[in-house]
């Protein structure tokens, strides 16, 4: 028997009492987009849920395979109606048993979807305004460069920029340097320089993060590098923009008592939609 919410109640009747996603955090995942039956950026999805997996040491079943893995988003997308466009979150997670230390390393996974409006990218003609969340840091580690269930401090900055009338957050790591926003990575225009944080830094390996560095170095005006971004870059930048792979790109407008322009933010969404028009 299990208290749940005051009631005494069988402890089978609550599935989360052994879960280890739920008890531990002992979980990676992934998001995706699906845009007419399709996952958009589906290899490296994919590779970056392998890499994760191997990361955290669980044992990935023969017959995942990316066939596998499309096979199974896609059935559960089409069953649901959300074809023409879609989010979809696979989360693996250890296998019952044990306690900090697992009894076993096999996983087990479960997915979840979600209709959305638009198969494109669009970026929303309003203000978007961001500050830094300094109460806690993310470590510069591999574990903060993948997606695993461990998102707190996600959500006590998504509270702190709700309370204070923000639209997002900028985290910093341990060596006060701004590494990404609270869900997605951030990237930064000073003249013709692109900037964004290296996955040293502590940011997520993001997969839009990817496509956006691979379509900004075909532009040949631009200077395209990796770099260290600390808060007083932020006052001096034209532009600042947040990427994922549901939003694409989503402009910064203001920042503290600085405002930056669109304009490159608008030129690489137009390129992104380029490729999402024949995938």
């Amino acid at each position: 028997m299990i208290n749940f919410n005051g009631t005494i109640v069988p402890q089978d009747t609550n599935v989360l009492t052994q879960n280890r996603a739920f008890l531990y955090g002992d979980a990676v995942f992934e998001t995706v987009k699906i845009v007419n039956s399709k996952i958009l950026f589906l290899e490296d999805h994919y590779f970056r849920l392998m890499s994760s997996m191997r990361v955290v040491r669980m044992e990935i079943p023969m017959n995942f395979t990316m066939e596998y893995f499309e096979e199974q988003l896609l059935s559960l997308v089409n069953d649901n109606a959300f074809a023409e466009s879609s989010r979809a979150r696979i989360t693996v997670f250890r296998n019952d048993g044990g306690y900090y230390l697992p009894q076993t390393n096999e996983i087990s996974f479960l997915i979840h979807v979600v209709g959305i409006d638009n198969t494109l990218y669009s970026i929303a003609e309003k203000e978007y305004e961001v500050d830094l969340f300094k109460d806690f840091y993310v470590t510069k580690q591999l574990l903060s460069s993948i997606k695993t269930t461990n998102r707190i401090l996600n959500i006590t900055a998504s509270i702190f920029a709700n309370e204070n009338g923000f639209d997002n957050c900028l985290l910093l790591n341990d060596s006060k340097n701004v590494v990404e926003a609270i869900q997605g990575n951030i990237f930064m225009l000073m003249g013709n320089k692109l900037i964004t944080p290296p996955v040293s830094e502590g940011c997520l390996n993001g997969v839009m993060r990817k496509q956006i560095l691979e379509i900004a170095k075909k532009i040949t005006s631009l200077e395209v590098v990796e770099e260290v971004i600390s808060p007083f870059d932020l006052q001096k930048a034209d532009e600042l923009f947040v990427t994922n792979v549901i939003k694409g790109i989503q402009p910064i407008t203001k920042y503290r008592k600085k405002s930056f322009d669109v304009v490159m933010s608008k030129v690489l969404l137009e390129k992104l939609n380029e490729i999402v028009r024949v995938i």
